[in-house]
Parts: C-alpha cells; structure tokens; sequence
C-alpha cells in the first residue's frame, strides 16, 4: 500500500500529490522497511523543495538522510543530503571530520588562501571568478567553522 501511495504521489501534481506522500508516510509506520519509508521521505522532500517549501522539505530530508546513513545507503545518503543542501541546509556526515568534507576545489582555493593570495590573485590561478572564490571561502568557512583568513591559515587541513 506504501508503494503504491507513493508512486501515485510521484504521477500527482499540487495537493494531490501530497496527499499520496502523507498516505504513504502513514503505511510506512505499519512497516518494517526503513530504506522504503526513507525513498519516500527523500522524493516528499524533493517535492516539497520544488514546491518553494524548504523548511518542510528538511524535515523529510534530515530523516531520510539519518536513515540512510544508519543503514550505510551511501548513494541514496548523498541524494539526501544534496537536496538537503539546496533547501539550504548543510549536511555532513556526523563522523567525517570538517576537512574531509571540503571539496577538491575548496581545499585548492585554502591552499593559495594560505600563500596569502588575495581573492582576486586566486580566482586567476584558478581561472575563477573573484565571485566564485568568495563563495568557496564561505562554505570552507561554514564547514570548518572558522571566521577569518588568519585562523584558515592556522588550521590543520589534510
């Protein structure tokens, strides 16, 4: 019954739609089948996140993705959490340590951030935008939890 509420969810629009995913969600809790409630946590997030309902969307997504997370569902744990992330939420794996979490791309513009290269110098090393850097800057920032260039050069990344 979960499955099917869930694929007519998938096939309605608007109103509709979300009364699939709630009916879905309400058999799930009868169920043993954590990924299967957790698939249609993640595609009621997606919905509502489309639908211009980001903070509703993260309730679904944060559970979805704990629960992929505990079963080590890595591909569907990634898919929540980017959703999660263009909800504008950050997601990141409770046992990764901050610098793991930095992409190849933000630990490049840290490691010329460190020479003491300002925005500019960097993003034409890169051949980025000065716009573009700022934005890797801020996210290097919000996952390490630093607020200053000083205390970025301090930080002990891998």
């Amino acid at each position: 019954a979960a499955a099917a509420e869930h694929a007519r969810a998938l096939l309605a629009e608007g109103a509709d739609a979300e009364r699939h995913f709630r009916a879905a969600l309400a058999h799930h809790e009868r169920s043993p089948r954590l990924v299967a409630r957790a698939r249609t946590q993640l595609a009621y997030g997606e919905h509502l996140r489309r639908a211009r309902r980001r903070v509703d969307a993260r309730e679904q997504l944060r559970a979805a993705l704990a629960t992929f997370e505990e079963v080590q569902a890595r591909p569907w744990a990634e898919r929540a959490a980017q959703e999660l992330r263009a909800s504008g939420e950050t997601a990141r794996r409770r046992d990764e340590p901050a610098d793991a979490a930095l992409t190849p791309q933000e630990l490049q513009v840290v490691g010329l951030v460190r020479q003491g290269l300002s925005n500019r110098e960097v993003a034409a090393q890169l051949f980025l935008s000065p716009r573009t850097i700022d934005f890797h800057l801020r996210n290097v920032f919000a996952k390490t939890g630093v607020t200053s260039r000083t205390q970025l050069a301090q930080l002990a990344l891998t």
